[in-house]
């Protein structure tokens, strides 16, 4: 498929039907066939898989300007993201991206380089862009030189000539030595300062298809026995008509759409292990679904401690305290949950901790009089 998808990149690009078939590496009766066929819009199905051919080798112009990111990991989801974002700084999308050949983008090859196997979050999110992929061949010297010669360069030229007082420090460095390299300073390769170059390059580049912040990285899950959609350890509340749907989650860089069937929800996106996100319409669907007033406490209770380690606490020493009042207790609790919402409940459990104050009207009157919140609210937040 990404074979095909590049025939159809190249020809909307302008090659003409000889220079396809030649940079692809087909026959031109292939690039004619492709090209009858509907635009691929989507990535990866198992019958599809035998089919993906290389990746044409072509050489894409050259304006040598500098973009580096910090990530916080080589996942792929910082390896797209840094992508969408250096697209955008530029103005537009080269015909071909060139990279090197790590498991976040393709996972199995032949031994004379051809891809029989890509990372399907990356080939998706290319397939977005509409933008080539060209990667260095095993046991090419030359290519792989290239490629290394680059990350040479900006350890030398930054990394290694300054000193950073912390992260902050890191980023204001970062940005003065871009404007230096591209600004003021030619390039070696082409005698021109690449500000200069990349003005002139800039009406080849093709529009950028999706913003950095509306992309979304599409991952095949499935809603949980429990309605709880849970992904890298963080579980999203869903319908509890959804149980046990497959399910596609859309994750983008602050936020995540789950998509099961007719069933849709949205959530702010968790950063903190194992954080959680339930939204108020699932809570008290969940507890309707329930039959039987133990399960229906049950289900309550069991939201109430998701709030954290201080609700966890707090409701463990309101049982030891109050034995016989405890359950009406935990009801009202709930009910509160539901008004106010999970933060302010946090804030609340933790003072009612603090000042050693057990029962739902303590934590009532907490909300009602917010002030005197012993933790700073982001301490609180997870």
């Amino acid at each position: 498929m990404v074979r095909r998808h590049e025939i159809q990149v190249l020809r909307r690009a302008g090659h003409s039907l000889v220079e396809t078939a030649k940079l692809v590496g087909v026959s031109r009766s292939t690039v004619q066939r492709v090209e009858a066929e509907a635009a691929i819009s989507s990535f990866d199905t198992e019958a599809e898989r035998d089919q993906r051919g290389s990746v044409a080798r072509q050489r894409p112009s050259r304006f040598a300007a500098s973009q580096v990111s910090l990530v916080e990991n080589e996942q792929v989801e910082a390896l797209v993201r840094a992508m969408v974002d250096h697209f955008a700084a530029w103005g537009g999308v080269p015909l071909v991206s060139v990279f090197d050949r790590p498991k976040t983008i393709a996972l199995k090859w032949t031994k004379d380089g051809v891809v029989t196997e890509w990372n399907a979050t990356f080939a998706g999110v290319a397939l977005d862009l509409d933008v080539g992929v060209e990667l260095c061949w095993p046991y090419s010297p030359e290519q792989k030189g290239a490629v290394e010669n680059l990350v040479g360069w900006v350890k030398g030229s930054f990394f290694k000539q300054r000193r950073f007082v912390d992260e902050a420090d890191l980023h204001q460095q970062l940005t003065e030595w871009h404007d230096d390299v591209n600004t003021k300073r030619p390039s070696r390769a082409t005698r021109v300062i690449p500000a200069v170059r990349l003005s002139d390059e800039r009406p080849r580049l093709r529009p950028l298809r999706v913003a950095p912040a509306d992309l979304a990285l599409r991952i095949p899950l499935t809603v949980g026995p429990t309605g709880y959609v849970v992904h890298d350890t963080h579980p999203y509340s869903m319908p509890p008509e959804a149980l046990g749907l497959p399910c596609t989650l859309w994750l983008y860089r602050d936020r995540v759409k789950i998509v099961a069937g007719r069933h849709v929800a949205e959530h702010d996106r968790k950063f903190v292990r194992h954080e959680g996100s339930t939204l108020p319409a699932h809570r008290a669907q969940q507890v309707a679904a329930v039959s039987g007033k133990r399960a229906k406490r049950y289900m309550k209770r069991e939201h109430l401690i998701g709030l954290g380690d201080d609700a966890l606490a707090y409701l463990t020493e309101l049982v030891h305290r109050r034995p016989k009042v405890w359950i009406r207790d935990v009801d009202e609790l709930h009910d509160l949950l539901e008004v106010h919402g999970d933060v302010a409940m946090r804030l609340a459990f933790a003072r009612g901790l603090a000042e050693r104050a057990f029962g739902h009207e303590y934590i009532a009157h907490y909300l009602a009089n917010p002030i005197g919140a012993i933790r700073a609210p982001q301490e609180l937040l997870s």
